[in-house]
This record gives C-alpha cells, structure tokens and sequence, in this order.
C-alpha cells in the first residue's frame, strides 16, 4: 500500500527551496507514495515542471479572497458572514505590517495571528505531512493537518526574537523530526532551540545535475550579442541577497573601465529601490534586471563570472547549479557558504562589502591562469547530491 506524503510550501516560484522541493519531488518514487501538495500561492514560474502524479490541492477560499480588489471583497463581505470574517483578517494583516518594517519570520508570525483563523482544516490523514519552508508552512501543517508523522524543514539560517522564538517553538514542539539543509542551518538553529539537539538533521538541498545540464540545453537565454564579461546574480530582491551590495561593486566595476554586463534574475520587494539605484548612478547599461525565469539554466551556463552577495543562506543553491555548470564564483561569506566552497578552488569567497566583491570579480578577470584553474575544478569536482534521496527516504521510513 503506498504511504500519503503531504508537502506544503509557500509557492513555487524560482527560490532554492522551491527548486529543491522540485527536484526532490521529480526522483520520488511513486509505486510507493501518494503525494498532495500545497501552496500558499499558485501559479509560480516551477509549477510546469512537477511531475504530473504530484496533486496540487485547491487554494484556500482565503487565498482566492485575497486575489479580489478591496472593493469587491467588501461586497462580497456584506453578502457572507464568512467573508466578512475574512475581510476582518485581511485588514488587520494589513494594517499590522504597514505599522513596521518587519523581517520574513515576524511578518510570517503576524499573518498567521491574524488569518489562521480563517484557512481552513485539511480533510485528510496522512502518514507524512512535511512543512518544506520555515514560517506560514510550518504552522499550518502543525495546526490544520493531521498525520502519522511531521517534519519541518529549516532552509534559511535565521536568527529570532525572544517573542518569535516563544511563538515558534509552540509549533516546532509537534513535530516529529526538524530537518536543516546545511549543517550551518542546524547550529544557528540549535543556537536558538537547543531543546530540538535530539531531532534535528540535516539533509542538503538536492540538486540533479543532469536534470540542471539538460535544461541549459534549451530554452530562453540571453542572445545579444556581448563581447565583453557577463556576470549573473540569481535570488530575491530583498536585503538577504545584498543587492546593496552588488549595486556598489558595479558600479565600481564600471569605474575602473571594465567591459561588463551584470544580469540578476529575480524580482522582490526592493525592485523599485534597485531600479532608483541603477537610474541614479546611470549603470542602465550594466546592471540589468531580467525578473524570474523559469528555466534561469541557460543564463548561469553562459555567463562568465556568477556572483552571490547574500548576506545569509541556509545552503546557497544557485551557487551550487553554477558549480555544476562550470561557471566561476565569487560570493560573500556568509554562514553557510563553506558547506561547498572550497576557497580558491572552485571560485572565491570574499567579505560582505562591495570592495571586497569587486575585487573578487576583478581578480577572475584579470588572473586567466586562476579562472582556468578554477574551471578545471569545476570540472573534475563531485556533481549534484541526488543521493540525499536516501536519506530523505529514511527519513520518512
């Protein structure tokens, strides 16, 4: 008989979470397990490449209500009481992360105080019932699922508040297992609930190389014909990818005459800042958003440096699909970057600062014997993770 598997995400747009639950979801093996998935929101850019025995539950009514303008939602909240209900939790959200500036953790604590009142209950008992994103996943499959066994993911090194870290561990303490992608992951995370040291593990954001190396084979790229350095940044546009910081090592770049472009495959929060930035130092020419691709493959294998300004990662996966590719980095160092950079061997790892990135770009550009070098370690190092499958199976048992 196979075992019902239940994965809940945020959405499956272009992130390394998302990318992995993707990957982990296409080597599955399903004679053995039935698997629902759901999401917080549809639509994403990743959704065309499940698996089509991957089944997608219905959105939740609240989420279709939130798709509706403020006029009509009042309308139809004269209409229901139920609505009305949810047009109450969708203005208090509203109004609560207007009042401030708050990071992903308390914003995802504040949305669940003010609509969890209105998602509604999953049906269904499953043998598994796995949380694959820290925050909003977590709390609903510890409070609106039932289930033989749950798992947590932790995929982000993050650090809480004392009343984040009240409000969390409520939810934390009814899971079977906490599971961190980077062993980095795991010692922030037990810095902050040493109380879990006994099932917390750790299993690496899987990635397949060949699944990566057919998808640079086709699809959408960037054919304009450039003779000069392409350098390519994915992630959000939000503070924990420092595109702070790669705005200033461009313009940098661009100051020492170097014949570059930057692309940066994402969107976020900060994409109007971003674009002020790039009007006002006039790097229009050189720092170019492209937004999110589905297939962003093709991108990494024909640029020429990949740079990653992240401030904090749980893994780091787009630096791992650019290894896989070939393709040289240069990358901040944050907390968990060690767990597959090897300094100087397969690119370089700089300090946060946009001195020390363009220095690191410039270096790759410059040193050809240390760029070769560098490609021919790419080249003979290990590809990929797919055995992490194993693990993830015994995991589940």
């Amino acid at each position: 008989m196979k075992k019902s598997l239940l994965f809940v995400i945020d959405s499956l747009e272009s992130a390394g979470a998302e990318k992995s639950l993707v990957t982990l979801l296409n080597l599955l093996d399903y004679s053995k397990f039935e698997v629902d998935l759901v999401l917080f929101a549809h639509g994403g850019l990743l959704e065309e490449l499940l698996p089509n025995k991957v089944h997608i539950l219905k959105p939740f009514k609240y989420t279709e209500f939130t798709r509706l303008g403020i006029k009509d939602a009042v309308i139809q909240s004269l209409k229901e009481s139920k609505k009305f209900t949810m047009l109450y939790s969708r203005i208090k959200y509203s109004a609560s992360i207007r009042k401030q500036k708050y990071s992903n953790a308390q914003k995802a604590r504040v949305y669940w105080q003010s609509v969890s009142n209105v998602i509604e209950d999953n049906l269904k008992t499953y043998d598994i019932a796995i949380s694959y994103a820290q925050g909003v996943p977590t709390f609903y499959v510890a409070e609106k699922v039932k289930a033989k066994k749950k798992f947590a993911w932790v995929n982000v090194s993050y650090r809480l508040d004392e009343n984040d870290k009240a409000f969390q561990k409520g939810y934390y303490d009814q899971y079977d297992k906490i599971v961190a992608v980077s062993d980095s992951t795991k010692e922030i995370l037990l810095e902050t609930f040493p109380c879990y040291s006994d099932k917390v593990n750790v299993i690496y954001d899987i990635n397949n190389p060949q699944f990566i190396s057919d998808m640079a084979a086709i699809g959408e790229k960037d054919d304009a014909p450039f003779g000069g350095i392409k350098i390519l940044t994915i992630g959000r546009l939000a503070h924990q990818k420092g595109y702070d910081i790669a705005l200033e090592a461009c313009k940098k770049l661009k100051e020492k005459g170097i014949d570059f472009k930057w692309y940066a495959l994402g969107k976020g929060p900060l994409e109007s800042e971003i674009r002020e930035y790039i009007k006002q130092n006039d790097l229009s020419d050189y720092f170019i958003l492209l937004g999110v691709k589905a297939n962003p493959y093709p991108y990494i294998k024909n640029s020429d440096i990949y740079v990653q300004t992240s401030r904090f990662e749980g893994f780091g996966l787009a630096i791992a699909e650019a290894r896989m590719l070939n393709v040289p980095v240069v990358t901040t160092r944050f907390d968990a970057v060690y767990n597959q950079m090897v300094d100087g061997k397969n690119g370089l790892v700089v300090e946060m600062a946009a001195d020390a990135v363009c220095d690191g770009v410039l270096k790759l550009i410059n040193d050809v014997n240390l760029k070769d070098d560098i490609i021919q370690y790419l080249q003979s190092e290990k590809k990929g993770n797919v055995e992490e499958i194993e693990k993830f199976y015994q995991l589940i048992g």
